[in-house]
């Protein structure tokens, strides 16, 4: 393959690169449609009490995710980054249709089945490409930016759902939003989205990084940097999934309107979000461990306060910190792997990180909706903030401090 008109960096692919971003705003669009929205949806709808039976949809949401994502990293090499990303908007496009016309729970549980999907083909696909694009020096400025867009869209779009939902009721205004997004998601890709196979073949070509003999052993257990980031991922999403469930039903309970729950669940995504403009680049200057250590330590630490907090200003807050928290391990996470991974098996690698990850949400759900069943929903969350806190000693003990890219291989 001749690679001698391609050059890596991102200034030097900045079209792409910002159509890429683009096209991830209106990939996390398709998230932040439910944020707000679906534990009430769940009760108004369907007569649904049990947290348990609730959180399924996250379940559902979070292990097809967690598959998907893992087979677009190994599937990215064969079958080309742009049409696993097709594909993921087609899965998309008849979720908000499924919403709406859902004559029964298990309705909401398949559209969250096609979700998962079609957020693992198209999330990971766009992480994938903009990782080829920039090489090593923006890589973690390349994450930020990536996950600025997604996370950002979920929380404007999280604040219009409850906008609408408290306007116009919860069904079906609030998901034409999502029968937008998909659409404008597949023609902005189908139509000016490059493949990106080419810059892996040149980036190869000069990297020296050391070849793991199985990418998936290595990054689930083996290599200290890549399992401690794994075992990271997969408590963040954990904590997220508990979040995304059972934050709208205690702020139910203390009698907040749809407005203003749809104002404390955007703000976490949102600074998520925004701050990761910040803490992408922070993380190609200074120590990922750090990072890592202390963004688990600040989750950890505002989730054990959410049961002792009441006052509007009090969880809009909290939400900020959780946010701030999570800003800054989630391009951290990205950029680490890329870092200790070779060009060839990156992307699988992202994958196994990213299906381990994302089956967190499941696991969150699950253990979150039965705690919360059996003993209460402050119990659940006091569980999971516990869980974090242990998930960023494992980070300060384990994870050395190099991230070496040869030495750690074995």
């Amino acid at each position: 393959m001749n690679t001698d008109n391609i050059h890596l960096g991102l200034k030097e692919n900045w079209k792409q690169f910002t159509i890429l971003v683009i096209v991830n705003a209106f990939v996390g669009g398709m998230i932040g449609m439910e944020r707000t929205i679906i534990p009430q949806f769940a009760e108004m709808e369907f007569g649904i009490a049990s947290k348990t039976a609730i959180l399924s949809f996250i379940t559902a949401f979070g292990i097809t995710k967690a598959v998907a994502n893992y087979y677009t990293g190994r599937l990215a090499n064969r079958f080309g980054r742009k049409n696993l990303l097709l594909v993921g908007w087609l899965l998309a496009m008849p979720i908000p249709f499924m919403l709406i016309f859902a004559g029964s729970w298990n309705w909401v549980i398949f559209a969250n089945v096609l979700l998962g999907l079609s957020q693992g083909l198209t999330w990971s696909s766009t992480v994938v490409m903009k990782i080829d694009l920039v090489g090593e020096k923006d890589r973690g400025l390349a994450m930020g930016l990536n996950e600025f867009a997604g996370y950002f869209s979920v929380g404007v779009v999280a604040f219009l759902t409850g906008y609408v939902a408290n306007k116009y009721g919860i069904t079906p205004y609030p998901f034409y939003i999502g029968i937008f997004i998909s659409v404008v998601g597949f023609v902005l890709t189908a139509l000016w989205v490059k493949d990106t196979r080419a810059f892996v073949h040149k980036e190869s070509a000069t990297d020296t990084t050391g070849q793991l003999k199985n990418v998936f052993v290595e990054t689930t257990f083996k290599n200290k940097t890549l399992s401690s980031v794994t075992q990271a991922g997969l408590i963040n999403n954990l904590n997220d999934g508990m979040i995304w469930g059972l934050l709208p039903i205690i702020l139910v309970s203390l009698n907040y309107n749809n407005e203003n729950i749809g104002i404390i669940t955007a703000i976490y995504p949102t600074v998520w979000g925004i701050g990761q403009l910040f803490t992408g680049k922070m993380s190609d200057h200074y120590s990922k461990k750090a990072m890592l250590f202390w963004g688990m330590l600040l989750q950890g630490l505002a989730i054990l306060l959410i049961p002792f907090s009441d006052k509007f200003y009090m969880l809009a807050s909290l939400s900020a910190i959780l946010g701030l928290g999570t800003a800054l391990v989630y391009p951290t996470f990205l950029s680490t792997i890329a870092q200790a991974t070779s060009p060839k098996q990156r992307a699988e690698s992202i994958g196994t990180f990213r299906l381990w990850r994302d089956l967190g949400y499941a696991f969150g759900a699950v253990i979150s909706g039965i705690t919360a069943d059996l003993f209460g929903i402050e119990y659940a969350i006091l569980l999971i903030g516990v869980l974090t806190i242990g998930s960023s000693l494992v980070i300060k003990f384990r994870m050395p401090e190099k991230i070496s890219t040869k030495e750690e291989i074995t």
